[in-house]
């Protein structure tokens, strides 16, 4: 009886699959442009996450629920436009994610980075 549990627990040890975690996607910045027209920078959408989790789009205050709307709105005035996803170290990490999904939903397959503020 105990050699048929060992191989049962062989076979579905060995028959098993493992399940593949996804990894958070972040791109590195961009490099700086060697010229510095005001003309060739790409503007940016800054959305600051302070250490209470309040989100600031381009410095006006916002909701998680509201962050796709206000990316699209600025992305429609210039769609060249970046996002800056600038965090404090003490703000959640799922706001982040949030935030991020939500750039990925308004349409920028590429362009968002991540920040971290420096605590003083």
């Amino acid at each position: 009886m105990l050699d048929v549990v060992f191989i049962l627990l062989i076979f579905f040890i060995v028959t098993s699959t493992f399940a593949q975690e996804e990894t958070l996607g972040l791109e590195p910045p961009p490099p700086p442009a060697p010229e510095t027209d005001q003309q060739n920078q790409v503007p940016a959408i800054l959305i600051y996450i302070d250490e209470s989790n309040l989100i600031t789009v381009n410095g006006r205050a916002t909701d998680i629920g509201s962050v796709r709307a206000n990316i699209e709105r600025v992305r429609a005035e210039n769609p060249e436009s970046q996002v800056v996803i600038q965090a404090h170290p003490k703000s959640k990490n799922g706001v982040i994610v949030l935030i991020r999904d939500a750039a990925y939903s308004a349409g920028y397959t590429t362009g968002v980075n991540l920040v971290l503020s420096q605590t003083e």
